[in-house]
């Protein structure tokens, strides 16, 4: 096979598109316009109905109603099959590509012509030419589960590119990437639209990129497209105003002075190992004051996940202390009463609650065995343990049915509402959080960092392990990389240079 030449960009257009699950209305008569040659940004809070958009366009679903137009043609997508022949390529959220096999590998086994015996010298030659055409490059004789991070989503584009996609739907594509990363790979995207190479969409949370990289923005929510408008022209505030509607916002809890309290968490050389017994966590290092924030950045996959769950008993310490006051902390349930240790889990549904429980029953997990819920060490009082549910509700605006409601059945920000209800109401010495508003409306962000901020001023030690470093900046004193399973870089948070933190998040 030839080298494939790279086409103009397609405009895209859908008219009236609409999507029921029943009788929940994912998409609701809802037209949106991407002319050839630009950059467009999809935003709209979690569940606002941007997935099912996407996923009508590339044939994952099929639309109840409406409209694909591209390049002023009405467009038959039935699978993902038909949306490539046309020219539509989506880079997903986590990776697609085989990771034992080469780039070369990758790309040439995603055509839908790969030959059943294919002549490498021919291929790596049109290869090469495909290359040179492009404005990066990936090795492309390396395995995939060799390439950093930012080559591996390189590759994806690639892929998209060298299958002439010539619009492409990009879905949150820099979670996983360093800021420097982010912005060369958005900025040689941006070129190639405005050289009208391709056409990108991009559905993102993050209103920096959206104003250094886009061209325009519409906007969805409950499953509605209620504004659009060009960037730059339109303000941020008016663009969050758009996706979020009359909720109400919780202000950001100022930054107290640090108050006068010792508690103090350290981690000394701290070894674990992950799930294929190989060392993740390195002989890590770091001690956080009592009323200080320290976050932990990082590309995700470099000990983050393991390092909260040995911190949290999920997962046994090979080597190393953990130290609160000086004093040996080992996580145990006894151990986390005695020093006042609390925490709130990534993924909380699965790693911080029992779903098919209540969020009662899911409240009382910290203190279910001491009265006034039980007598005897062993006897349960359901009335005790509701009315403290109930007063927790309140206090943190869960919203519920009952307390006797399964806490699956909350969405995600009253689950981690929940969760932090439970971990917050007692006295805090130490706090570990992850990723805390990962996939979250903006009232719900909030309401989370606020809290989170209200600890740390009343004299908590706070560990924030984020993926976010927008939320890091917002509220970390101090912030420690983590690369290759180690604190690869310290700095305070005030003046940190955000290209710095980049450099050392990828391991130079």
């Amino acid at each position: 096979m030839s080298a494939p030449l790279l086409r103009r960009g397609l405009s895209l257009e859908t008219f009236g598109m609409s999507k029921s699950f029943g009788a929940l209305r994912a998409l609701d008569n809802v037209s949106i316009k991407v002319p050839a040659g630009t950059f467009h940004a999809l935003l709209g809070e979690n569940g606002a109905g941007k997935s099912t958009l996407v996923k009508c366009i590339m044939g994952f679903y099929s639309a109840d109603k409406g409209q694909l137009v591209l390049d002023g043609a009405e467009a038959q997508v039935r699978n993902p099959r038909d949306a490539q022949a046309l020219g539509v390529g989506m880079v997903y959220q986590h990776f697609t590509l085989a990771p034992a096999l080469t780039a070369a590998e990758n790309l040439v086994v995603s055509r839908a012509d790969a030959p059943s015996f294919i002549n490498w010298r021919a291929e790596r030659r049109a290869l090469n030419e495909f290359l040179e055409r492009m404005p990066f490059r990936v090795p492309l004789d390396r395995p995939v589960s060799g390439l950093a991070a930012g080559e591996r989503q390189k590759l994806e584009i690639l892929k998209l590119l060298y299958l002439n996609q010539r619009f492409l739907i990009l879905d949150e594509p820099t979670s996983v990437l360093t800021p420097g990363e982010a912005d060369e790979i958005l900025g040689l995207l941006r070129d190639m639209a405005q050289r009208g190479e391709v056409t990108v969409m991009m559905i993102s949370h993050k209103f920096r990129e959206v104003e250094a990289f886009c061209d325009a923005f519409s906007v969805l929510r409950r499953g509605a497209k209620v504004g659009e408008g060009e960037v730059g022209v339109v303000p941020t505030r008016e663009m969050a105003r758009m996706m979020i509607g009359d909720s109400v916002v919780r202000p950001s809890a100022a930054r107290g002075a640090r108050p006068p309290r010792n508690a103090t968490l350290e981690i000394a050389g701290l070894t674990v190992e992950g799930d294929e017994a190989r060392e993740k966590v390195v002989d890590f290092n770091l001690k956080i004051k009592g009323g200080e924030i320290v976050g932990v950045a990082g590309v995700s996959g470099n000990g983050q996940s393991e390092l909260v769950e040995a911190l949290s008993g999920q997962r046994p310490i090979k080597r190393g202390q953990v130290l609160i006051d000086d004093k040996d902390f080992e996580p145990k349930r006894d151990h986390f009463a005695r020093f006042k240790v609390f925490g709130l889990p990534e993924e909380p549904l699965k790693n911080a609650t029992a779903p098919v429980m209540s969020v009662a029953e899911n409240m009382a997990f910290r203190d279910f065995d001491r009265p006034p819920m039980s007598s005897l060490s062993f006897w349960l009082s359901p009335g005790p343990m509701r009315a403290r549910a109930r007063e927790l509700i309140a206090r943190y605006n869960v919203k519920t049915p009952s307390t006797e409601t399964p806490i699956r059945d909350l969405s995600g920000g009253n689950v981690q509402r929940a969760v932090l209800a439970r971990e917050l109401s007692q006295e805090v010495d130490v706090l570990i959080v992850a990723n805390p508003c990962f996939g979250l409306d903006f009232a719900s962000v909030a309401d989370i960092r606020a809290q989170i901020m209200e600890q740390r001023n009343r004299g908590a030690a706070v560990l924030l392990v984020s993926e976010d470093l927008d939320e890091i900046l917002e509220l970390a004193d101090r912030i420690a990389v983590m690369s290759g399973g180690h604190v690869a870089y310290e700095a305070r948070a005030e003046g940190a240079d955000r290209t710095t933190i980049g450099r050392h998040m990828a391991g130079h």
